[in-house]
């Protein structure tokens, strides 16, 4: 059977090239809003993180209505720590729209997803986007993406792909640049055309693989992805079993069936091969396991998740200002939270120590980690991290180390200060060459060589540099790198920072707290230029004697503190640190928190 009135798609991109922006184009012209309702810019950014940040984090399901056809639409996360949400989401779909900026073309992230849709066989939509930039290249952008379709051995179809020309922002979409068309109409008939029905055996046994999973306090797990054969109701009976093997086939209840209609969920009566489906009532079932029917249990195969490079360890909270401020602190709460996230992020891996109250925690990069970090926190957890490791293999008697292919777009004058840089940290030159007014610069580099030089990188380039990475492959052990080239200034002793202490640590490097705030002996309370360790005394008040007039502090000039992000803090965060993260505050310190201590076991080191 063909389904002639549906097709499945997933829009594939690098971050920022304006993928949501575009789905909320085709939702208005495709009449999914009243016309006097007010909807929110990017409204497929559900979550306050991708609203704030601006990026998508976690895949998301939508469909439209085009000429009685129905369009089922993900939109992907253009992040490569989010890759493994992208890898998953194209099993559900029979096409992508690979969508790229008309000035910076394809970028690593476009080479990553690309790569994984041509593998799968999938058609792909060609979409120039943002085509009313003043620098846009639209031509040279077009030859740029069938090098990297030639490149990545695209089959003859797949290299036949149409190309539009498109204004998300303006909703408009054409085949030529010179001509920007009106609206999307050009897009919609190109993805009827171009994109395969699906198809499958409506009348056979029940095959069904699960891509994605959402949680809901009050129904529990919900599996969704698409009916790859047969048909489903509520209430039926069904078989869950996986294609790895990792669990036994067990039995099961289909409770609610759900359809994506717009952007609501809608209660279905039943539903057939090829729709992307909500299922909730199974209690346990996760991503990548098949609902059969009872009598064929035969799972769909699963394509494998890149490993995770990165780790980190999570930890509770014991520093003396532990407990004030979270509302979840125990191991038990914050083991519980961890293993939950598990169950919709594929790419993450959680495992015990052999200590009681630490948690291994691995993800595809330090991003992916942030994002966990800071969702736990506003959710009211406080824990601990140590700084992000990277993480090594043995391959054929070798050490190995993961490598991320660097992609710097930088104003000529700072192509030689970025290249300095990168060859402190190990990174190998691969390509060069002009962009418009700007150098685009490859380079391979271990992952640990990025660590910490984010910002370093922003200062260099005065704020002009872009920088975007993506999971190379395993290469041999580069050796070591330096990990940060500053220091830490720390509280000498507990107490509240006051203006006469601050002034005189100011001198030492610089700062990142203000008068006021409360301290303890321990904390990292700012970074020194020298490399050194140096203990600060920032709870010191002046000595009053009668001679003193009252008005003489006001002198002081405090020079304003660096507020650390969280980003920023794990970047700053040295080997024998910890960063404590709090719903209210993140502050850097010691693991040992004793300055005689500390002192005795770098001596001890050394």
């Amino acid at each position: 059977m063909i389904r002639n009135d549906l097709r499945n798609i997933a829009i594939i991109a690098h971050v920022d090239h304006g993928k949501t922006t575009l789905v909320d184009e085709m939702l208005k012209q495709a009449g999914a809003f009243r016309e006097n309702q007010v909807v929110a810019e990017r409204v497929m950014d559900s979550g306050d993180l991708e609203r704030e940040r601006g990026i998508t984090i976690l895949a998301k399901n939508t469909s439209v209505l085009w000429k009685g056809v129905k369009i089922n639409i993900v939109d992907t996360p253009g992040h490569a720590d989010f890759s493994g949400e992208v890898e998953r989401i194209l099993k559900m779909v029979g096409g992508v729209i690979l969508l790229v900026d008309a000035a910076e073309g394809p970028m690593p992230q476009t080479r990553f997803v690309t790569s994984k849709a041509l593998e799968l066989g999938l058609k792909v939509i060609v979409v120039i986007n943002k085509i009313d930039r003043p620098d846009a290249r639209c031509t040279e952008v077009v030859d740029e993406v069938l090098e990297l379709l030639l490149d990545l051995d695209a089959s003859e179809e797949q290299l036949d792909s149409p190309v539009l020309f498109c204004s998300g922002r303006d909703g408009t979409a054409s085949f030529s640049p010179d001509h920007p068309g009106t609206d999307l109409a050009p897009l919609f008939e190109a993805i009827l055309e171009r994109i395969d029905p699906p198809e499958g055996d409506e009348n056979g046994p029940l095959q069904m693989l699960v891509s994605s999973i959402d949680y809901n306090s009050f129904v529990g797990r919900i599996a969704i992805g698409k009916i790859e054969r047969g048909r489903m109701r509520p209430n039926m009976d069904v078989v869950v079993c996986d294609y790895h093997d990792r669990v036994q086939p067990y039995k099961a209840k289909v409770v609610n069936l759900y359809t994506i209609e717009d952007l609501k969920r809608e209660k279905a009566e039943s539903a057939m091969v090829g729709d992307i489906v909500c299922v909730s009532g199974i209690e346990g079932i996760t991503i990548g396991e098949t609902i059969c029917a009872p009598d064929t249990p035969e799972p769909v195969e699963f394509v494998k998740i890149t490993e995770p490079t990165v780790e980190m360890t999570f930890s509770v909270n014991d520093s003396p200002f532990a407990g004030k401020e979270g509302k979840f602190v125990t191991t038990r709460q914050i083991r519980d939270r961890l293993y939950r996230e598990l169950l919709k992020d594929v790419s993450l891996r959680v495992s015990d120590t052999d200590s009681t109250d630490s948690f291994v925690v691995a993800g595809r990069g330090e991003m992916h980690l942030s994002i966990l970090i800071e969702t736990m926190r506003r959710e009211g957890y406080e824990f601990q991290v140590s700084t992000p490791r990277v993480l090594f293999k043995e391959i054929d008697g070798v050490k190995q180390e993961p490598i991320e292919r660097l992609t710097v777009d930088v104003p000529e004058e700072f192509v030689g200060t970025v290249m300095e840089k990168m060859g402190a940290r190990k990174g190998e030159l691969q390509s060069m060459h002009p962009v418009g007014s700007r150098m685009r610069v490859q380079f391979l580099i271990p992952a640990r060589g990025l660590f910490g030089y984010r910002s370093e990188f922003l200062t260099d380039t005065k704020g002009e540099g872009v920088m975007n990475s993506v999971f190379e492959g395993y290469a041999p052990y580069k050796g070591e790198i330096a990990r940060r080239s500053q220091g830490s200034l720390i509280a000498f002793e507990s107490g509240e920072a006051v203006t006469y202490g601050l002034y005189n640590a100011q001198e030492r490097g610089t700062l990142f707290i203000g008068a006021g705030t409360p301290v303890y002996e321990g904390m990292v309370v700012g970074a020194t230029p020298t490399g050194e360790d140096i203990a600060v005394n920032v709870c010191k008040r002046k000595q009053l004697t009668n001679v003193r007039a009252s008005g003489s502090d006001d002198a002081l000039r405090l020079i304003p503190p660096r507020v650390m992000s969280l980003e920023a803090a794990l970047e700053f965060l040295g080997e024998d640190e910890l960063l404590e993260v709090t719903p209210k505050n993140i502050r850097l310190r010691k693991k040992i928190l004793n300055t005689s201590m500390r002192l005795k076991a770098v001596n001890k080191k050394s």
